[in-house]
């Protein structure tokens, strides 16, 4: 595990919980995420290549993004993390691919991405068939469910 670090922005001492996927500064709260985004945002692109490329993090490879899965969990997240392997058969998907068609789906989703407060939408958007029918799907593929009372041939 990892010492305490940081806040970026405020400075709270070991306090920085979460990483700019743009530029791998820490920050520990929304309203530090507010805060530094609007400086991100606001530096040019080789501005942020060159922080990223400075931090004194492990090497990453060629196609990977500025962050990692690690930087954004904690240890608590940990126990909900899905492996690569069985996010990758999310676009594998035929089922999954035919539901994200769906534009009313598409925007949902765009909304949730977009929202301050994701808990609660999920919430609301759970009493959509078409949404519970995407997290159906999604689930079916990431955790199968076993097969109960299938006897062995």
């Amino acid at each position: 595990m990892r010492a305490p670090r940081p806040c970026g922005v405020c400075g709270a001492a070991g306090a920085a919980k979460y990483r700019c996927p743009r530029c791998s500064a820490l920050y520990c709260s929304v309203p530090c995420c507010r805060t530094h985004r609007e400086r991100c945002a606001a530096e040019p692109q080789g501005a942020v290549v060159a922080v990223a490329a400075d931090r004194a993090s492990p090497v990453r490879q060629q196609g990977d993004s500025p962050w990692s899965v690690e930087d954004i969990l904690t240890a608590d997240d940990e126990q909900d993390r899905v492996p690569l392997q069985k996010l990758k058969l999310l676009g594998e998907s035929e089922e999954l691919r035919g539901l994200l068609l769906n534009p009313h789906l598409r925007e949902l989703l765009l909304t949730i991405d977009q929202a301050e407060d994701k808990s609660s939408l999920m919430k609301k958007y759970m009493q959509e068939p078409l949404f519970v029918e995407f997290a159906d799907c999604c689930l079916g593929i990431v955790e199968p469910p076993e097969k109960e009372n299938i006897l062995p041939e």
